[in-house]
């Protein structure tokens, strides 16, 4: 099945990662505009939030983390919990 725009992850991805950026720098603008200190920290915190999930973003596209690759990939053997350990 071939992907159009409309379908395509990537597209979408990389739109949504544009609105973050745009978003981040609108709230490290607002940092330096505001003198409260705990606007400050609000604005200064949501921007390094939102940079990690341009991260995630990012490694969703590059495929660079476990969980976004689709081979699959050998799963560990469970740990068993014996009665003494669950009190």
């Amino acid at each position: 099945m071939k992907l159009s725009s409309k379908n395509n992850p990537f597209h979408h991805t990389q739109k949504i990662k544009a609105r973050m950026c745009q978003l981040v720098e609108h709230l490290r603008e607002d940092v330096e505009k505001v003198t409260e200190p705990k606007a400050q920290a609000l604005f200064e915190t949501s921007a390094e939030v939102l940079v990690g999930l341009v991260k995630a973003f990012d490694d969703y596209e590059k495929k660079s983390e476990a969980a976004w690759r689709t081979e699959p990939t050998a799963s560990r053997p469970k740990e068993r919990t014996t009665h003494a350990a669950r009190r």
